[in-house]
């Protein structure tokens, strides 16, 4: 274990629904004799399920973490990534030892410094600046050490004016900028990063992960970092580990990782037509169902198929079309089969399918509308048949985030010197 920094082998964690017990003191005291006296596994947890939050489950116990195996290199930067309740949170508080595990080993070499909610380890009533020393000593650092480490922390914090006020004043945004700071600043081997960053603005965030690239790329410290957002995971990270229900479902190169979770998380969501009675058209040809996918992103491939259905026998079909608008009714795209002569000589029933290989519109929210014409004119146009939401991507693969305010698209560019 000697450039290993983070060792885990078969760690899980299970929590009981409801009332602690098992429900009777006959239970209860076998499960203490067989546990704590005979040292035995406890027959209770063998009849846990699965952290499958979408299903309704018949056991009371729940195992948020399951025999979860992965080692992790001194100067790493990992990138924990997974849908809600899938278990990154748990994972971090295991490693920070906020709670025990239930089974399994894990292996730390060397300090934590823990972020994984806002204001983790403050005292309200103390200052920001008792609360700096109070972390640091629970950290196991010297007087000496956090004295020389004040000024750059309270610099970085943006709070100075406030330092010396009960941090029960401060807002969530300004609990967060000490949180970080200390964190990122106090000499720990290993710091550990939740989804909190998001409580911060966008120039702080920024600023953060500029730290933790310091911190993991020039000092060659580790860093856990659990995010939602993909770009900045593949902007920090060289590796990436996804969990899913509990379960360590891919661990790996970070690129390899991000591209994993989007292809499975990247399925479609349908939803029926046939209850719409704002339709507008002939009705010879009906669209009855619209599917579309279910995470969207900014660069990314964006899929729409439909399910029509004609009413009469030998009719012409002339043209499929979606559009997209924005939340204040402005057309923003616009796409017929007829611009490229595509979808000739089709079948009365059936689906088609719309792809836009790089979705250009930036992070937002949008509408989606779809028709359909034969010969005759427009036999069937839904308008907001649904509305979805684009999360923001790195393009470029830069980190730069074209924000909204430059524009409701992204498209591809190139600068060259000429002079």
């Amino acid at each position: 274990m000697r450039d290993i920094a983070i060792q885990v082998e078969n760690l899980s964690k299970a929590y009981q629904l409801g009332q602690i017990g098992t429900g009777t003191i006959s239970r209860d005291l076998e499960r203490f004799v067989v546990t704590k006296i005979l040292r035995k596994e406890d027959p209770f947890l063998k009849i846990g399920q699965t952290n499958d939050r979408t299903v309704k489950g018949s056991s009371d116990i729940v195992w948020s973490l399951k025999d979860i195996n992965f080692d992790i290199q001194k100067g790493d930067a990992v990138g924990i990534i997974g849908k809600n309740g899938a278990g990154k949170s748990t994972l971090l508080k295991l490693l920070s030892r906020v709670t025990s595990p239930t089974t399994g080993s894990m292996k730390v070499k060397g300090r934590i410094a823990s972020l994984l909610e806002v204001g983790t380890g403050f005292h309200p009533e103390l200052t920001g600046k008792e609360n700096i020393f109070l972390n640091g000593a629970i950290l196991g650092m010297r007087k000496h050490e956090i004295k020389r480490k004040f000024d750059e922390i309270v610099a970085f914090s943006g709070v100075e004016r406030y330092i010396d006020t009960p941090v029960k004043r401060y807002s969530s945004g300004m609990y967060v900028r000490l949180a970080f700071a200390v964190a990122a600043h106090l000499e720990s081997e290993i710091l550990i990063v939740d989804e909190v960053l998001a409580v911060g603005d966008a120039e702080f965030q920024k600023k953060c992960l500029g730290k933790m690239g310091d911190i993991s790329k020039g000092e060659g410290r580790t860093v856990l970092f659990v995010s939602h957002n993909m770009a900045a995971v593949q902007n920090l990270c060289s590796k990436g580990l996804i969990l899913e229900n509990g379960k360590l479902n891919f661990w790996g190169n970070v690129n390899d990782c991000i591209n994993k979770y989007i292809s499975s998380s990247n399925n479609k969501v349908s939803l029926s037509l046939n209850e719409r009675k704002d339709r507008k058209g002939i009705s010879n040809i009906m669209l009855r169902d619209v599917k579309i996918s279910n995470e969207i992103k900014t660069g990314t491939s964006f899929q729409v198929e439909l399910t029509y259905e004609s009413k009469v026998e030998k009719l012409e079909i002339k043209e499929f079309g979606i559009s997209i608008w924005d939340a204040k009714e402005n057309r923003i795209i616009s796409i017929s089969s007829t611009f490229k002569n595509q979808l000739n000589q089709l079948n009365l029933n059936g689906k088609v399918s719309c792809e836009i290989p790089s979705l250009p519109l930036v992070k937002g929210r949008y509408f989606l509308n779809a028709f359909v014409s034969s010969v005759f004119g427009i036999e069937d146009y839904i308008e907001n048949i649904t509305d979805f939401e684009v999360e923001e991507n790195d393009v470029f693969g830069f980190g730069k985030i074209v924000d909204p305010l430059w524009g409701m698209i992204v498209v591809e560019h190139n600068w060259e010197k000429i002079v």
